[in-house]
């Protein structure tokens, strides 16, 4: 899960023989100490400020913790936190530093910055919406079914000592949000509509329905007699943590409301169009413009319509492609499930069918398990179907989830090839990883998160399904290009709304336009755009540059050039952002051409 204020999804690389060496060296001379000392005391030091995001990690030492994290003392700490890494960091000569250090020197660097810039934008008035924050985060640690252990009787007791601060934290946000309010800093109305019945879920008493009473109905058979620990769950549960739900729903319906706005984009804000233009820079990793970007959408929505185009045909389908989109959303042949289970076994089929020929595209593999479940009902209806990573120690598996509302509505032109390809194997556990695995990164880098590069790298192992054994069946390879026009969709919408006046509305329209989706679909993901502007114009501009590598190598090495070296080079130092992995790769292809045919 990805927290309000680090954006952090646990990430990093494989265990590999040459783990240490860097693209364009043959042996990598011993890191600089003092540097690594340093990254040492930030990551320790970041655990104790971020204690959700050790808990992720599998750092299971602050498990009872819980940061007031919107507060101003913190953000206070945060700034002098950043600050004095920043000044750190430049006391080093870069130019004396290994090629691997100078990358988390550089990647060190502009992370300091970009946090420290970050923090001039009052972020922390809305301090969550219906995608993603504090409440929906703890509601799926609470669940059991997620980061937070509960093996034992002091898990439990952790778990509960955590939970008691959300009271605090709930009565902060609700703080916080009057003073976005008074300011005019508030979320879209629309947006609020939506959150309102979280809060209530999440309050509701019944322990069959409540999310939070998870760990009681599942407790391990050496817990499960200490009645002592089921009375203080419950206790705290009735003292602490359904009452802050109650308040935030209480205060949403009858203050929050009122106030929400009825503009779309965050242009509108005090400040709006700085902090959207600071967005994209954040989560591309790049200094393309925001017209830019929108253009790029228009230009891909119509080369791939155009594939869509050559479907359709195939299929034998008379009538035009928005009248094709309605036929896909609606032919019952297309339906073929009867049970959640029919939809995760299908799947699992997926994942057999393609393992064959991921030997001849990766020359490392991850040690870290991997499963297929179904999203927790609690948030189903708001989710998208997702990758939890693991732990490098194998003891949590990377987890991808699939959200199914009725089974029988599951539509395989869905994508779910593509789908299944881009959040799971290769893409997100993959990715993700081998990066955690590999213990010769520093924590900063093994635990970190770029979404150009890991959604880059998850949208372009979609484009790898017909090399996997993919995609033979058409209305498959139909729901792969309206994985990938969904894509190109964001880039139009998402500038289109923040910075250009679309409305929520059309940019729904423009997507039910040119896509097979549905409006409740349309509506979900619109929504999510609107709350976390910029995020999602990462995944299509990385994997746009992610293409641009590979051909560029393909054309420049000629027959020295391997697919499964490109990936595993690729992968093999983590995420990071597109200047940085480029002139990373370049160094790699450079080092490949010099060397004897």
């Amino acid at each position: 899960m990805r927290y309000l204020w680090t954006f952090l999804l646990a990430a990093t690389l494989g265990a590999c023989n040459d783990s240490n060496i860097v693209a364009g060296s043959n042996a990598e001379t011993k890191g600089d100490e003092k540097l690594a000392k340093l990254f040492d005391n930030y990551w320790e030091q970041r655990m104790q400020l971020f204690p959700l995001e050790a808990t992720q990690n599998g750092d299971n030492r602050y498990n009872d913790r819980l940061t007031l994290d919107i507060s101003a003392p913190f953000l206070d700490t945060l700034r002098t936190f950043y600050s004095n890494y920043l000044q750190q960091i430049q006391q080093f000569d870069r130019t004396k530093l290994t090629a691997n250090d100078q990358i988390s020197y550089d990647i060190f660097k502009r992370e300091m910055e970009m946090q420290q810039e970050r923090l001039q934008f009052n972020e922390y008035q809305i301090p969550f919406q219906q995608f993603w924050g504090m409440p929906l985060t703890m509601g799926q640690l609470g669940s059991g079914a997620s980061n937070q252990p509960f093996v034992n009787a002091q898990d439990y007791r952790n778990w509960l000592e955590r939970v008691k601060g959300f009271a605090a934290w709930a009565d902060t946000a609700i703080a916080n949000f009057r003073k976005g309010m008074a300011s005019g800093n508030v979320l879209p109305r629309a947006l609020v509509v939506k959150m309102i019945p979280q809060m209530q879920d999440m309050a509701n008493p019944d322990t069959a329905k409540n999310v939070f009473f998870g760990p009681l109905r599942k407790m391990p058979a050496d817990v499960v007699g200490d009645t002592a620990l089921q009375r203080a769950f419950m206790t705290t549960m009735n003292t602490y943590v359904l009452p802050a739900y109650k308040r935030l729903g209480v205060f949403l319906q009858n203050e929050y409301l009122p106030k929400a706005r009825t503009t779309t984009g965050v242009s509108s804000l005090p400040n709006g169009t700085a902090y959207y233009n600071y967005l994209v820079r954040y989560w591309t990793t790049t200094d393309k413009s925001a017209d830019e970007i929108y253009n790029t959408g228009l230009s891909e929505v119509k080369r791939i319509r155009g594939e869509m185009e050559k479907v359709k045909a195939q299929v034998g389908f008379q009538g035009d492609l928005n009248a094709f989109f309605i036929h896909l959303k609606n032919d019952p042949k297309l339906m073929p499930y009867k049970t959640p289970e029919d939809v995760l076994n299908a799947f699992r089929a997926i994942q057999q069918k393609m393992e064959p020929n991921l030997k001849n595209m990766f020359g490392r593999t991850p040690k870290t398990p991997f499963e297929i479940r179904q999203t927790e009902a609690f948030r189903a209806a708001s989710a998208a179907a997702e990758y939890q990573p693991g732990t490098p120690d194998g003891k949590r598996p990377g987890i991808f989830y699939v959200p199914i509302l009725d089974a029988t509505t599951f539509n395989v032109t869905s994508g779910m090839e593509s789908l299944f390809l881009h959040e799971a194997i290769p893409g997100h556990h993959y990715q993700i990883s081998l990066q955690q695995e590999n213990e010769s990164l520093p924590k900063f880098r093994r635990f970190s998160w770029y979404g150009a590069y890991g959604e880059g790298w998850a949208l372009y192992t979609e484009s790898l399904g017909k090399e996997l054994g993919l995609y033979t069946d058409p209305y498959q390879y139909m729901g792969a290009l309206g994985d990938e026009i969904h894509r190109a969709i964001r880039l139009v919408v998402d500038v289109g709304m923040h910075m250009k006046g679309m409305s929520r509305e059309e940019a729904i329209k423009y997507m039910m336009d040119n896509e097979a989706i549905s409006e409740q679909g349309a509506t979900a993901e619109i929504e999510r755009y609107m709350a976390i502007p910029a995020q999602a114009l990462s995944y299509k501009i990385g994997a746009l540059k992610i293409r641009e590598l590979r051909d560029k190598y393909t054309k420049q090495l000629g027959n020295k050039f391997k697919l499964s070296d490109f990936h595993d080079e690729f992968l093999k130092d983590g995420v990071m952002p597109l200047d940085i992995i480029e002139r990373k790769m370049d160094a790699w292809a450079a080092g490949v051409a010099a060397k004897k045919a």
